[in-house]
């Protein structure tokens, strides 16, 4: 397929259906965050039922992501993003009646695998539908309206708790899934936005086993992390889950090692990691997603149970780093193109980390305007430099043939990231397995976690400095 100009009406299509699916995938990870308090009282759980409630979504989110790029550079990529956006529709509707806990986390593991179908393949779309700078700033608006569907949900979460219900934070979200099939169905042509009977090969056969053993693995070991403290580290099933997890981890690996000997596509492709690019990318996006995510898990029950906010004040508070990101990421797109990546990663990752440690400030009695809004501008500024070069970044460094793969590998490490920070940084942080999120220990556990993932952030503008090239903005040179 020749490329298409981003401004003519197909590309303003691909770019609108590429957008709202995806951003729905995003915005039902952030949005549930304002809503924990709510659903936290409407079913008497504490800190450990709403990991789960987080973690359940991300588990399949980012453990299916590969899976979902993998399907999309085997058959038709559009049909099966929009194959993901019914379903995604369809597990929030029924998230939204969820009678109990247990049927909510189970609809949120079904969310989870829907959104990991529609996420890789609405970035490969754009990438392959545009070139040079068209794709450039594609990405970066992509990268905008997905980081501000993640910052701003706490924002439409928050007005939605407080005017309805915490059940509206699932059921607002379907309009936008439902809203990119019907472009995908309507308006879509040929096969735009979709080189993989070209590039990819209809005989390419799809490793599912693979996909079920990193699923598994995933399950384990966050398991272990999240209801460890609450049922003790040497529980037999903690132990057993951890260690199971961790073993299955391994073999994931051997198997796929095996998978790519034996001449087949595995759901992993290992040698695409021989890249120090892609290596180095994806690493910079576990540091600062996992730092992310940390500080929206933990910041709006801060907000709202330690400083006495509304659900829609909390959720406003990040509003001006909403406007950050939608003015700056689509220059950092196009800027990528030209001064290549590595300083504007750097900068935009150091710039969120000291956003973060600003975010430790926020205690009882802090003023808005004097703390909580410096921490919103810096961070939302870093934020807006880092993620359009980076997402393009990571879709340049492999082969055309690959950008379903490399983009559900980016979105998957991204997902998986926030699945181990929301496991892991309560415990690390002290305050894993509590019963209460309101109280001055609480308090002092929200500090100590803004400090750790400030300095998650800080390490991946490290490792963007020291493995991202700095004159690279073409388009996949030789590697």
């Amino acid at each position: 397929m020749n490329s298409i100009r981003l401004h003519s009406s197909a590309g303003r299509w691909v770019l609108a259906a590429s957008v709202l699916g995806s951003g729905a995938v995003f915005l039902e990870g952030s949005v549930v965050n304002v809503a924990l308090p709510a659903i936290a009282k409407a079913f008497g759980v504490g800190v450990v039922g709403l990991q789960w409630v987080l973690n359940g979504y991300l588990l399949t989110l980012s453990a299916l992501m590969l899976l979902g790029g993998a399907l999309g550079d085997r058959f038709h990529r559009p049909r099966v993003f929009a194959i993901g956006c019914v379903a995604f529709a369809i597990a929030s509707a029924g998230c939204a009646l969820a009678p109990g806990l247990v049927v909510l986390v189970v609809l949120r593991v079904v969310q989870g695998a829907a959104g990991a179908l529609l996420v890789p393949n609405s970035l490969a779309m754009l990438d392959t539908a545009f070139e040079g700078e068209e794709r450039g700033s594609a990405i970066g608006q992509w990268a905008a309206w997905s980081a501000i569907s993640t910052a701003g949900g706490p924002f439409l979460g928050g007005w939605l708790v407080d005017a309805l219900s915490w059940r509206w934070v699932f059921s607002g979200v379907v309009v936008f899934a439902v809203a990119a099939a019907w472009i995908v169905a309507t308006k879509f042509s040929g096969r735009v936005g979709d080189r993989s009977s070209i590039v990819s090969g209809r005989d390419r056969r799809i490793d599912y086993a693979g996909a079920a053993l990193g699923t598994i693995a995933l399950a384990g070991i966050v398991g272990a992390l999240m209801s460890g403290p609450v049922v003790g580290f040497a529980d037999w099933r903690i132990v057993s889950a951890g260690i199971g997890g961790f073993v299955l981890l391994g073999v994931f690996l051997a198997f796929e090692h095996r998978v790519t000997k034996s001449g087949a596509e595995p759901i992993l492709k290992l040698s695409i990691f021989r890249s120090r690019q892609f290596s180095g990318v994806n690493a910079t996006t576990f540091l600062v997603y996992g730092a992310l995510s940390g500080l929206f898990f933990l910041l709006m029950p801060q907000l709202q149970l330690n400083l006495g906010y509304s659900a829609l004040r909390a959720g406003a508070a990040l509003f001006p780093a909403n406007v950050i990101m939608l003015v700056v990421s689509p220059v950092a797109g196009r800027a990528t193109a030209r001064i290549g990546p590595r300083v504007l990663m750097t900068t935009g990752a150091a710039i969120a980390a000291a956003g973060m440690l600003l975010f430790a400030r926020v205690q009882p009695g802090a003023s808005y305007l004097s703390t909580i809004l410096p921490a919103t501008v810096v961070f939302g500024f870093g934020l807006a430099l880092l993620v359009a070069p980076l997402t393009s970044t990571v879709l340049a460094a492999v082969k055309e043939s690959d950008t379903g793969i490399a983009s559900g590998i980016n979105n998957a490490v991204a997902r998986l990231a926030g699945l181990i920070a929301t496991a892991a940084l309560p415990l690390a942080a002290g305050i894993g397995g509590a019963a209460k999120l309101e109280g001055a220990a609480f308090a002092a556990g929200y500090t100590r976690a803004m400090v750790i993932s400030a300095g998650l952030c800080a390490a991946g503008a490290l490792v963007a400095l020291v493995t991202v090239r700095g004159n690279d903005g073409g388009r996949r040179k030789a590697r």
